[in-house]
């Protein structure tokens, strides 16, 4: 079953979508294929992560960098997510810019995030969840992390009150891990 594929700002970021096959027991549609997956460039995956958020939760800006650089596949299984990829690639022409992304269970896009990018997203439904596959495994050495509330990043959240983890908080703004380049 082919995969489709949408383009954003980002090139290498790309919405996958499956084709969705309804009848009167409910809908299949096939996710992930790896033959498809190899041939449009992605790499292989090494691990699966799950998350559940409440109403107005973000979980982000997280990246890893080399050695363990990480690629990511974001699905939403229930509910529905404002996804936010950002280009940390320092010498890149977008480097700064961000793209966001409605991702609902309703949908069948995911997203590819490929190493170089931040990744975040904002539950926009109780009960949100999100999986995740990667392409390397969690490192401490190499993760790196971005405050979501950066005023500086003028990232697009909802207006909901943000509800965020303590070490995200606690991150640094982007122009403080990338001296002043922005």
């Amino acid at each position: 079953m082919p995969l489709i594929i949408r383009d954003t700002l980002f090139p290498e970021v790309k919405i996958i979508s499956g084709t969705r096959f309804r009848d009167e027991r409910g809908f299949f549609v096939e996710k992930y294929n790896e033959k498809e997956y190899l041939e449009l460039g992605i790499p292989r995956f090494v691990q699966d992560n799950m998350s559940e958020s409440s109403l107005g939760v973000i979980r982000g800006m997280h990246w890893q960098i080399d050695p363990e650089a990480q690629g990511k596949l974001v699905t939403c299984l229930s509910g529905s997510i404002l996804d936010i990829i950002l280009d940390v690639r320092k010498d890149s022409s977008t480097f700064g810019t961000s793209v966001a992304l409605d991702l609902t269970s309703d949908n069948d896009d995911c997203v590819w995030i490929p190493s170089g990018f931040a990744h975040g997203f904002q539950a926009l439904s109780d009960s949100t969840r999100v999986h995740y596959k990667v392409t390397n495994f969690w490192s401490k050495e190499c993760e790196r992390s971005i405050n979501p509330l950066d005023n500086d990043l003028k990232l697009p959240w909802k207006d909901l009150t943000p509800i965020i983890s303590h070490k995200d908080a606690e991150a640094l703004s982007i122009s403080q891990i990338f001296n002043d380049t922005l």
